[in-house]
């Protein structure tokens, strides 16, 4: 399980087993046991002969003591302090809300307001309008009884262009552009000649098209460059600026690597070993029917009961202990193997490794690596890592030397990251420095390491 279905599944677990109880959340003295009844002899009680396989409980078995019960204690958790900040969040409006507040500012009749509230209600998420005026027509003809002409929903449309961000309601990119281009200083030769640009060459602008847009247009180099920097210094989601940031999601690591002088220290999260224990008033109960002299059937079954839920609750310990044994040799056998990697935070250093190579080393299953490794995070000093990302396939040099294909990625990261942005490196050329330093491999791979990258072709990546 993940860390956060752990931290449910826990919560859950202790919720329907009274007989398993979590001490960091007990915040009084456990109450007095409601056992003491048990020795009152056996004036209470008749023996019942139909149930002797109660006798053989060993109750042993159930009592054992707390430092034994506190199993997590054998684990380095320091992060406790560090989870338990609490961090403000604050307070701000949403998009929608923020577009309904300056709808009411202005004086309008009912059925504008109603169209307002419409075309509000149907922009997407990026601030775009991308419903048919008909069917909001039609929307509102059926749900609130209100007829409008689409001469009225335009007209409402274009009030709504006016608000913040600007751009907002466009139908398309290029009446976004417009609407935020023409917010700005009319008067300003860069900006008419930009507006030209998004009203007639979006396409050869969208493919950078530069040599074509010169020509088109009779602009210089210069005078092309400052039109394109005022053309994407313009906002193409407008309504993701205004987006409530409180609802990405959060990663919890699951695993901690701290460099110490040179030596790599592991430790689990302390979200993943829960101090649970077995309940010491149900380990008194088995006490005290351990001395009770004379039990009836009532008794017998209720020690039924609690025999039940203390053999659930250390089932359930020694799950979460099993489960933390496996994520901790996993990831100590992973730590090892890219020992290098973990010090120096250096890709290039890192070791071609498969699920294969860790389940050999720990003596597990492949599956059992593959759940580890697809759902698991490590925080360390350079950042918070998937434990997926440190598998990679081998690649051989010329000198026979098996490389991470990580390595590589690196390589071609840097070249890009270097190069000449007015004459980027085409697929062929990084094909050929690669070559040119031991790494004998195909366009096409360098193609789908470059995609796997997220990083376009050569023609995208040009810049004046």
């Amino acid at each position: 399980m993940p860390t956060v279905a752990l931290d449910t599944r826990v919560k859950e677990e202790l919720e329907e087993n009274p007989a398993l109880e979590d001490p960091s959340l007990m915040t009084q003295d456990e109450p007095k046991s409601e056992y003491d009844d048990l020795n009152d002899g056996p004036d209470d009680y008749e023996q019942s002969s139909d149930d002797t396989s109660m006798d053989e409980f060993n109750v042993d078995d159930y009592l054992q003591d707390d430092s034994t019960n506190d199993y997590s204690t054998n684990y380095n958790n320091g992060d406790d302090d560090e989870e338990k900040k609490e961090t403000p969040i604050a307070i701000e409006s949403t998009f929608f809300e923020s577009l309904q507040e300056q709808l009411d500012l202005i004086p309008l009749s009912d059925q504008d307001f109603i169209i307002g509230k419409q075309i509000i209600g149907s922009l997407d998420d990026d601030g775009y309008l991308r419903r048919p005026l008909g069917s909001m027509i039609d929307d509102l003809a059926f749900s609130q009884n209100v007829m409008v002409e689409e001469e009225d929903v335009l007209e409402m449309l274009k009030l709504i262009q006016s608000f913040d961000p600007p751009g907002i309601g466009a139908r398309d990119l290029k009446e976004c552009l417009l609407i935020q281009l023409k917010r700005k200083d009319p008067g300003n030769p860069i900006i008419i000649k930009a507006m030209n640009v998004v009203e007639n060459y979006l396409d050869e602008f969208t493919r950078k098209h530069y040599d074509k847009l010169e020509k088109s247009l009779g602009l210089d180099s210069e005078e092309l460059k400052e039109v394109v920097n005022e053309i994407l210094r313009l906002n193409p989601k407008p309504g993701d600026a205004n987006q409530v940031t409180t609802k990405q999601m959060q990663i919890i690591p699951d695993f901690h690597i701290s460099n110490n002088d040179g030596i790599l220290i592991l430790t689990l999260n302390s979200k993943n070993a829960p101090e649970l224990k077995v309940s010491r008033s149900y380990q008194e109960m088995f006490e005290h029917y351990d001395k009770a002299s004379s039990k009836d059937k009532k008794l017998k079954e209720a020690v039924q009961f609690v025999k039940q839920k203390l053999d659930s609750a250390r089932w359930f310990i020694d799950a979460i202990k099993q489960r933390q044994q496996t994520l901790l040799k996993t990831m100590n056998a992973i730590m090892h193997y890219q020992y290098e990697y973990f010090l120096t935070a250096d890709e290039r250093k890192m070791r071609p490794m498969i699920l294969k190579d860790i389940a050999d080393k720990i003596d597990m299953d492949i599956s059992t690596v593959s759940r580890v490794a697809n759902s698991k995070y490590v925080q360390t000093e350079f950042g918070t890592f998937l434990l997926k990302s440190f598998f990679s396939e081998a690649i051989q040099t010329e000198n026979g030397e098996e490389v991470s294909n990580k390595e590589v990625k690196k390589i071609l990261e840097d070249c890009i990251g270097n190069e000449d942005k007015r004459k980027p490196l085409a697929d062929e050329k990084l094909t050929e420095i690669l070559k040119e330093r031991g790494y004998n491999i195909a366009r096409r791979t360098v193609a789908k390491y470059r995609e796997q990258m997220n990083i376009p072709v050569a023609r995208l990546r040009k810049e004046l």
